[in-house]
């Protein structure tokens, strides 16, 4: 017998056996997996992209060092202007991780009461562009079943707006943004999802049983995958069976390596997760001493903003752990431009401040998203530029001789020990990718890449000292495997909205030709064997297959 007729014959034999529980798996998690693309498809959607902007305007503004003096604030996680309603800016004030945020007006140094929840709604009404009264509203410290893990940004304020459709906004009032909206579907949605994906519904303490079940329902799944393939290229037919067991086999051409990447690279997932759960590494800053900024930003206001469209102010810790201003720069353009703009470089020069990074920081932009499609394609490729960046001193006011790019290692450094020699690359990140994903939500941050003893890469935010992500070397395959076999993210030329048509066309049609049918199939072989009992050698007989 040859070699050809034998992986023939016990392919067809273990196709045969694999076809119950393989069809099984197939429905579970493509039905489940179809319920994610019509989260996204169909999910409440975002009606502005980006986020309020205002000017930035200090001059004749109370020094916010006596302000936060006055309201007993000697430390704070983070200190910095936010756009607030009517066009004002607000100081935004931090002062541990995990609570509710405080808010100054800058003329006169007095608090917005209840500023973080009014702070939580206006953004709410920028992003959804509603009027809808709010039925309840709480700061929620701590992730659920409704705010996952995956949003990864905490503290945020659940919105529950007045309707039947259940509209709930998740507001992150440090970073300004949207951090998730659901409604009375995709809330649903996610159930299912979560039960029947992921099988969230296991308790914690059973986790090993969990990660067994799946792993061998899965691993039927690409066993089914490669039995059908072995059985495409060793048995040949010079005509299409009748009925069901043609389009199985035509179909089989089709979606067996769609099968064998959904299947192989959810394993591959399933592994990595139970080896390194996945948890939110976002850390904030270590409190800075504000009680040190005795130098009046306010006070030269005037030739501070000559010249230049301020966008944002914040109190940064330096390299040296000495407390900055830093002055951050509105790009030019829509969404910064296409071109490099040197106009705020220039002018910094003039009055002896240097435009640090700025090159790099006025990269590659494009229009502001305004349609359905366009907002949803830009939240998970990440157009969100800033512009550049000055370092001002807060204790003398003089020019800090360095930029982004050495905050970011000083950052990284706090947060690894590690020695600058360790560092093999640093550089801006302005979108998103399979190492550093839209869940983040936070642009742009710089990539810190470390070698030993660290061996991993961390994401930083310059503007609030932040710690966004920390990959490790060894959990990269396993990102780009996920982003790119299990998610299809080579689709990326055709966009978000084709991918997801794409994926879910393919994932229907594994479900409707491969499981339906392979369970008929299936199902019918069962009967006639119960009827008339086994034939001799028909389990093995390839010319037989169904596939």
């Amino acid at each position: 017998m040859s070699a050809k007729t034998r992986t023939a014959r016990w392919s067809y034999s273990k196709h045969q056996w694999l076809g119950l529980i393989g069809g099984i798996s197939l429905l579970l998690w493509g039905l489940s997996g179809l319920t994610h693309i019509a989260m996204v498809l169909f999910g409440p959607q975002q009606a502005a992209f980006m986020p309020p902007a205002a000017k930035v305007a200090l001059e004749g503004a109370r020094p916010i060092a006596e302000t936060l003096a006055e309201h007993g604030i000697a430390e704070a996680v983070a200190v910095k202007t936010v756009p607030a309603p009517g066009g004002e800016v607000l100081w935004q004030v931090t002062p541990k991780a995990d609570g509710a945020r405080r808010y100054f007006h800058p003329a006169d140094g007095s608090e917005v009461k209840g500023g973080d929840r009014a702070q939580a709604e206006f953004l709410a009404r920028h992003y959804l562009a509603t009027d809808r009264p709010i039925a309840s509203a709480r700061l929620q410290t701590a992730f659920d079943a409704d705010y996952p893990w995956v949003n990864r940004l905490l503290p945020v304020w659940k919105l529950e707006f007045a309707g039947d459709d259940g509209l709930t906004a998740y507001v992150h009032t440090e970073t300004s943004s949207l951090a998730a909206v659901n409604n009375t579907t995709k809330t649903r949605l996610q159930s299912v999802f979560r039960a029947l994906h992921t099988w969230e519904w296991v308790p914690p303490g059973m986790d090993w049983l969990r990660i067994m079940v799946i792993a061998l329902m899965v691993g039927s799944l690409l066993a089914l995958g490669l039995t059908g393939l072995a059985m495409l290229v060793t048995v040949r037919r010079k005509q299409r069976l009748p009925g069901a067991r043609g389009w199985h086999r035509i179909a089989g051409y089709v979606l067996a390596l769609p099968l064998i990447m959904f299947a192989a690279s959810g394993i591959y997932h399933l592994v990595q997760s139970a080896l390194v759960p996945p948890v939110s590494q976002l850390k904030m800053g270590r409190p800075v001493n504000v009680a040190s900024g005795k130098w009046p930003v306010e006070a030269d206001w005037a030739l501070i903003a000559k010249g230049r469209d301020i966008a944002s102010v914040a109190l940064v810790e330096g390299a040296q752990g000495q407390p900055l201003y830093r002055i951050g720069l509105a790009p030019k353009g829509p969404m910064g431009g296409g071109e490099h703009d040197h106009g705020p470089a220039k002018a910094a020069a003039d009055h002896g401040m240097a435009g640090h990074d700025h090159a790099s920081m006025m990269a590659a932009q494009t229009k502001t998203p305004t349609t359905d499609a366009e907002i949803r394609e830009a939240r998970f490729a990440g157009i969100k530029p800033d512009g550049p960046a000055i370092y001002l001193d807060a204790a003398t006011g003089d020019v800090v001789n360095s930029g982004d790019e050495d905050l970011a290692r000083a950052i990284a450094r706090r947060f690894t020990g590690a020695p600058d020699s360790a560092v093999k690359r640093v550089e801006l990140v302005t979108r998103f990718s399979h190492e550093y994903d839209f869940r983040n939500k936070r642009l742009p941050v710089w990539r810190v890449d470390y070698g030993a003893p660290v061996n991993a890469s961390l994401f930083v935010d310059t503007g609030a000292g932040v710690l966004v992500d920390r990959v490790a070397d060894g959990e990269k395959p396993e990102r780009f495997v996920f982003s790119f076999i299990h998610k299809w993210n080579f689709l990326f030329p055709v966009g978000r909205l084709g991918q997801n048509v794409i994926v879910g066309i393919f994932t229907l049609a594994l479900i409707g030709f491969t499981a339906v049918l392979g369970l008929r199939m299936d199902l019918v072989r069962r009967l006639r064997m119960r009827r008339t009992g086994p034939k001799r050698g028909s389990e093995s007989r390839p010319a037989s297959a169904p596939g």
